[in-house]
């Protein structure tokens, strides 16, 4: 209603945008998600990424930390709404926390920051208007695509990322000539994500948010150091990295989440295989569907202290020879016939037959036969 003139390096604008009417499909399941926008008021330069949980400060830091990257230099101002998603439902304390840290995220960079009064989302049209044209590309480009269909979360944000990129490269003049007044960026990158320490129980575990997520036997007892991103929970031991777990959240119904890996605890299990029946995180231990298939088969035909043992028997043999693809396979294959896993069968004919080591038949010479060369080789110089 009322336009404004905006001047070139003033100001970037950050906001997020729901992206499930997309409707993409990654491993055969519909993607709940939302994408992080960054936009620059007068080139027009645009960064999106899609975000998996909600308006997070490790969603927004990272997003505002790779598009500057990209970009290549810093905007006097920093502009946002009030980003109610992530102070929703947040005590006190862990508010004050939240703007703690992006005041410092915007002091790294040396930006202003300012936003639009709560509720007030026109105020921030430089960026609202801007979710529907890209969002509209977007959707333009799965048309011409054909498919809403991915193989894999990469895939989807590479596709994501070449759609933006079309935009900046149709503005590339405008967008060349705002770089040139903007202000250089810090050299060392800003901390983009949530930092926690946990200790690991002896259930090879600890809980983060409301989360179980399992860990390497080795390391219970130990206290592991997170950094808690959007998509991924990294774990260090003192300085040393360990290892990366994908990020799980709760469900809306507030259902316990488990992220489990089996290669983790098949030691344990070995140990005990009963205890598979009833474990709380059965459900979320089988690797492909087709070990979950396997135990509703397992369980269906016999008893569940049989099916556990062959279960644990079958994750032993997928972990310890690297088979767990091949394995899948063969397991579906019989049950599409109706034949459960038979461990034994597995084991014969995924375990390497032991060559018999051929006889070598060595001649030794006697020690005389080198005595002779020795002389005959002190002839030779003589002469």
């Amino acid at each position: 209603m009322l336009p404004q003139i905006q001047q070139p390096g003033r100001m970037g604008l950050s906001d997020f945008t729901d992206a499930n009417g997309f409707g993409v499909i990654v491993g055969g399941q519909r993607l709940e998600h939302r994408l992080y926008h960054f936009a620059l008021a007068f080139s027009g330069f645009e960064h999106a990424e899609v975000i998996l949980g909600g308006e997070s400060y490790a969603a927004l830091a990272s997003g505002l930390e790779n598009a500057l990257r990209q970009l290549g230099g810093v905007p006097l101002e920093h502009r946002s709404d009030s980003l109610s998603a992530a102070f929703r439902n947040l005590a006190r304390p862990d508010v004050e926390d939240l703007t703690r840290r992006f005041a410092a995220l915007v002091a790294h960079y040396g930006m202003v920051p300012t936003r639009n009064n709560r509720g007030v989302a026109h105020e921030n049209g430089a960026i609202e208007s801007r979710h529907g044209h890209a969002k509209t590309r977007i959707t333009q480009a799965l048309l011409l695509r054909g498919s809403s269909v991915f193989d894999d979360l990469e895939a989807y944000r590479a596709f994501v990322a070449g759609v933006i990129g079309q935009h900046n490269r149709r503005h590339a003049a405008m967008i060349d000539a705002e770089r040139a007044v903007l202000r250089p960026l810090p050299v060392v990158p800003a901390m983009t994500w949530e930092a926690m320490t946990v200790r690991v129980t002896s259930a090879s575990g600890f809980l983060c948010h409301h989360v179980f997520y399992t860990v390497p036997s080795r390391l219970v007892g130990h206290r592991l150091h997170l950094r808690i991103h959007d998509d991924r929970i990294e774990a260090y031991l003192g300085g040393s990295f360990v290892l990366a777990l994908p990020r799980g959240r709760r469900t809306k119904a507030g259902q316990a989440v488990h992220v489990v890996d089996y290669r983790h605890i098949i030691t344990a299990l070995r140990a005990k295989p009963g205890a598979l029946a009833n474990l709380a995180y059965r459900d979320a231990l089988w690797p492909r569907t087709a070990y979950r298939r396997a135990w509703e088969a397992l369980i269906a035909a016999g008893s569940a202290r049989d099916a556990a043992r062959t279960m644990v028997g079958l994750l032993a043999l997928a972990h310890e020879r690297g088979v767990e693809a091949d394995l899948a396979a063969a397991i579906d294959a019989g049950l599409d016939v109706g034949e459960p896993p038979d461990l034994a069968v597995m084991l014969r004919r995924f375990t390497p037959v032991a060559a018999a080591a051929p006889e070598v038949l060595v001649i030794l010479p006697p020690l005389a036969a080198f005595d002779r060369l020795i002389a005959l080789a002190a002839n030779e110089v003589v002469s």
